[in-house]
């Protein structure tokens, strides 16, 4: 089965070894729901794991399982490019997707996605072009759909449409506070809320990232970034290996981080609560 996303053209940054790989086999994903759509797939069965989709009452998740199609995103795919049409929505199963604003050679993270999200909702909702890239940082999986498939679909079934709608506020928000974050908090602030959102948007505390990649994605030193790793490494927040980094302690590294760790996590839970969260500002 082929899949649309396109190699990039420049030489991305490699954020792994073969042992980092090797390290996080079988670390990725939760235990998938399964559910039986009423028409459609020949056997009727097919796991959700997508924490959008999981959400979605029975009838819904049938409605829009018909047009779902289960795809292998590998590491360094662009599954979104800036200012281009989607052709697909990719509701993440497992992995890590890095939204991304690219600019005269130079990439600055920000948001990640995970089983929790999904790419290409913000063009479908908010009707505008996306200046960001979305690209595989960690291999996994997807259920994607195309855009107009997806459109029919919300306005036959408006708790799709809502549930998508929760989602895209709370991505735009951690866009929005991530850009604050860079310019208002500490490099030991920012990498510790950036591993502990890897980590939420993983569900897996073995991250396979190089300390260039952090740096590169973070706009910091790269020597600002080992010191600090080293630090937490000392103090036994994490442990580094080949290619590898693997949060030990999630509760003590939760309190180097920012207040933005947070509020960025608790907009996550927008579908569960109602109850909008005050932006951290220090």
């Amino acid at each position: 089965m082929g899949v649309s996303a396109t190699k990039s053209a420049e030489q991305p940054l490699k954020l792994s070894s073969e042992p980092a790989r090797s390290a996080i086999k079988g670390t990725l994903g939760r235990q998938p729901m399964l559910y039986r759509p009423s028409t459609g797939r020949p056997h009727g069965r097919f796991p959700v794991n997508n924490a959008i989709l999981a959400s979605l009452s029975l009838q819904d998740l049938a409605a829009i399982g018909k047009f779902l199609e289960p795809i292998a995103v590998r590491e360094r795919m662009i599954l979104q490019e800036p200012k281009r049409h989607p052709d697909h929505v990719y509701f993440i199963e497992s992995g890590l997707i890095s939204l991304r604003i690219v600019a005269a050679g130079s990439i600055l993270e920000t948001a990640l996605i995970g089983y929790r999200g999904a790419v290409g909702a913000s063009f479908l909702l908010g009707g505008y072009l996306s200046t960001h890239q979305s690209v595989v940082l960690f291999p996994g999986s997807a259920h994607r759909i195309g855009v107009e498939d997806l459109r029919r679909v919300m306005n036959e079934r408006p708790e799709i449409r809502e549930h998508l709608s929760r989602y895209v506020q709370a991505l735009s928000l951690h866009s929005a506070q991530s850009g604050l974050c860079g310019v208002r908090h500490s490099l030991e602030k920012r990498l510790a809320s950036w591993l502990c959102l890897a980590r939420d948007a993983l569900d897996a505390g073995v991250l396979p990232v190089t300390h260039d990649y952090l740096s590169s994605v973070l706009g910091l030193r790269r020597a600002g970034v080992t010191e600090t790793l080293i630090r937490f490494e000392e103090s036994g927040l994490i442990r580094k290996t080949r290619g590898v980094l693997q949060v030990d302690e999630r509760g003590c590294l939760e309190q180097k981080a920012c207040g933005c760790y947070k509020f960025i996590s608790s907009a996550y839970g927008f579908s569960e609560t109602m109850i909008p969260a005050r932006a951290p500002v220090a």
